[in-house]
């Protein structure tokens, strides 16, 4: 049975698409002529081929719905490929130090510069659009994954410009240390754009709570029911795809358990609109009366018999 791919399933494959084609475009001429710019540029491409073919695969995990053994999905998978994008980046940064400063210290020439200048003219509009496009895509989504991608690509999008300098500056200087210096510059670049990547997918991992305006926008919905007395224990997270709420509201002691859940409907269907790209899962928990302090203690091992004391 033919299914559709999801935006962020075709956003994955348009991205490995253009890597592959500047993979093949660099990687010959950076061989060709020598410069180590170009020739990290065209492993940093590589490794976008790599890393989106594996985001492809990541996405079509995490929309797997939650079955029997994993009850709340796999989303989180977004953000495992997010940190593995990360270290990946970080990696082809180091290695783009390295040929850099081997290359001042043997002081390698570079070849066929106006051959790399239109290669690398030609990656800068394909990779342009290519952003334009992920970028769409994120924020349509906000999936993790994308936004990842979006990211590095940019990144490439501003060290393929570099290179271009770099290029343009030996063809009239002459000077083929300028090149790796340039490079130099880039793997530092790319290993600092990384470190933005990591670091969200970490949080997600860790169950870092939603964005603080996120939260403060929920804490509002539910006390602003006209039937809800006050609420506690408010928590969320997200896995990258889905954003997971539980908090516990105050109702009359006497009420049904009828009126307790169209209640609950009613909070849950607003605080859905609050971002309508995400999925929501929500966790709603009655009180007859505020019981915040007895959760704190339980939570923090003591017993019911000991609060009673």
């Amino acid at each position: 049975m033919y299914t559709t791919k999801s935006p962020q399933k075709q956003a994955t494959i348009v991205s490995s698409s253009v890597a592959t084609l500047l993979v093949f475009v660099k990687l010959i001429i950076g061989i060709a002529s020598g410069s180590v710019a170009v020739l990290a540029s065209a492993i940093d491409s590589l490794l976008d081929m790599v890393v989106s073919l594996f985001n492809y695969f990541a996405i079509k995990k995490s929309e797997e719905e939650p079955n029997d053994i994993y009850h709340y999905g796999k989303g989180k998978i977004q953000a495992i490929a997010a940190v593995i994008e990360g270290t990946v980046i970080t990696i082809s940064g180091f290695y783009i130090i390295y040929v850099a400063i081997e290359k001042l210290i043997e002081g390698s020439t570079t070849k066929l510069l106006m051959p790399s200048i239109f290669a690398m003219l030609f990656s800068i509009v394909i990779t342009y659009f290519l952003v334009r496009y992920l970028l769409k895509i994120a924020k349509e989504t906000d999936s993790i994954v994308i936004k990842a991608d979006a990211l590095h690509y940019k990144t490439d999008l501003w060290s393929n410009a570099a290179v271009l300098v770099a290029l343009t500056l030996v063809s009239l200087t002459g000077m083929d240390s300028i090149d790796a210096f340039f490079g130099l510059g880039i793997g530092a670049y790319i290993i600092y754009s990384a470190y933005e990547i990591i670091v969200e997918g970490i949080e997600i991992l860790l169950d870092r709570a939603l964005d603080g305006e996120k939260v403060a926008k929920i804490g509002e919905i539910i006390a602003g029911h006209p039937e809800v007395t006050s609420y506690h224990w408010l928590k969320t997270r997200t896995d990258g795809s889905t954003n997971f709420v539980e908090f516990h509201m105050v109702l009359r002691p006497n009420m049904l358990l009828l009126e307790a859940h169209r209640i609950a409907d009613e909070v849950e269907d607003e605080i859905m609109q609050i971002d309508k790209n995400k999925k929501w899962v929500i966790t709603p928990h009655f009180d007859p009366y505020d019981d915040e302090e007895m959760n704190n203690a339980l939570l923090h091992g003591t017993s019911l018999s000991e609060l009673k004391k």
